[in-house]
């Protein structure tokens, strides 16, 4: 397995970035390389300054960086040797099996849509998120964000597809799916959301268990939680302010602490003809550590092979 990341974005790369590759590589299993994509010699330069002996991190030279604030498109175009335009070569060519950055969101979306493209059948990808609840477990939560307006099908297939990641990689056999809503009848919320609800209630392929309201956000009550991408970017934000606020009051607590984006470390798109992680454009060591880990559950489950024989 190699897991391909992208070593020059971030707030913070390639210094975090790297070193915590550099923590990852001393955990993951044999067989399991780490492909750092970027600047040869500063990226050398950070392991060699973390005396890693290991042989399991190599990497692929990408001397353009897309900055965060460039338009994905544009950027993609004019800069074919930056390190996501390499690092999506590399996914489209089988050379690593996943793909990860904590660089430009808008550039991984495009790259992902435009070079690995969307699994047929599937109407917009949605990026997947992880919510904390009160019984230890993880929800996930899509879409976060690709996709601020949806349609009713839109939503149908969201459940589906959370219900197919939540099987595959966090091993449960039948996973609770509820839409997010204002209340708990069907007849609640908008147009889309209504009808939504209609077509949760009617696909076999999932157990739909109905809405949830965002007082049940956190208590456990869905393994997969479906919204629009506006708000579930709100939902799940305003979950991560928890972790900043209650921190600097000096609060510790375990559930508070799994608010910490750093704690899951990225984000997955969800339906393309390939693996791709989204990580927090702010990402330390650890975050970056955790999502090398996030990106080898992927790997490992057959996400995206499941996903096509799904919808085939």
């Amino acid at each position: 397995m190699k897991i391909g990341i992208d070593a020059m974005g971030g707030d913070f790369a390639p210094k975090a970035i790297v070193e915590g590759i550099v923590l990852a590589a001393q955990e993951l299993p044999a067989g399991v390389t780490i492909v750092l994509i970027g600047q040869t010699a500063v990226i050398q330069q950070i392991i060699d300054n973390q005396n890693f002996k290991g042989s399991n991190i190599e990497i692929v030279e990408a001397n353009e960086t897309i900055e965060m604030g460039e338009h994905p498109v544009r950027a993609l175009q004019s800069k074919p040797n930056s390190s996501i335009g390499v690092g999506f070569k590399l996914l489209k060519t089988g050379v690593i099996d996943v793909f990860a950055s904590a660089g430009n969101t808008g550039a991984m979306m495009v790259g992902s849509l435009f070079s690995i493209k969307t699994i047929e059948g599937i109407q917009r990808p949605p990026i997947a998120g992880f919510a904390p609840q009160i019984d230890g477990s993880l929800a996930v939560i899509l879409d976060i964000g690709a996709n601020a307006d949806v349609k009713p099908e839109m939503l149908a297939q969201f459940g589906i597809l959370g219900s197919i990641y939540a099987k595959a990689t966090m091993g449960i056999e039948s996973p609770r799916v509820a839409l997010m809503n204002i209340g708990e009848e069907p007849e609640k919320g908008s147009v889309v959301v209504q009808q939504a609800y209609k077509l949760l209630q009617e696909e076999r392929k999932i157990n739909f268990v109905g809405n949830i309201e965002g007082k049940d956000f956190f208590k456990a009550k869905a393994d997969v939680i479906v919204t629009d991408g506006f708000t579930g970017n709100i939902l799940l934000k305003m979950g991560e302010s928890l972790y900043g606020i209650l921190s600097e009051r000096g609060v510790k607590d375990d559930f508070i602490d799994q608010t910490n984006y750093e704690a899951v470390g990225g984000s997955p798109i969800i339906g393309v003809n390939g693996n791709v992680v989204i990580a927090h454009g702010s990402s330390s060591a650890l975050a970056t550590k955790n999502m090398v880990h996030l990106c080898h559950r992927i790997v490992e489950s057959k996400l995206t092979e499941k996903i096509k024989k799904a919808f085939a």
